[in-house]
């Protein structure tokens, strides 16, 4: 009985971390399309999306991205929490650099 309570325990958690997952991705999603890809638009063109895949990119690791993310918020005056920066770090790397 203890084993299929503990199963069961588990099963919910993995679910729960699964859907927090998704609502951080839409939410790190909605945040960039709001607030960056009009400024990366405007300096590099197009949808602005190459400026996460051109080949001379700065940002060259997880570190890296979580720095530039950083430095926009600062820079930009975004205002963004430290769960905002987060969100838009996990959906950059899992949209863009798969790190």
């Amino acid at each position: 009985m203890k084993s299929l309570a503990i199963t069961v325990f588990l099963t919910l958690l993995v679910t729960n971390v699964q859907a927090a997952s998704k609502a951080d991705l839409l939410a790190g999603e909605k945040l960039v399309k709001t607030h960056c890809i009009s400024c990366h638009a405007s300096s590099f063109g197009g949808d602005g999306s190459g400026i996460y895949t051109r080949e001379y990119r700065k940002v060259r690791s997880f570190n890296g991205l979580k720095a530039q993310v950083t430095n926009c918020n600062t820079m930009l005056n975004l205002k963004w929490f430290d769960d905002d920066e987060q969100q838009v770090v996990q959906y950059l790397n899992q949209a863009y650099y798969h790190f």
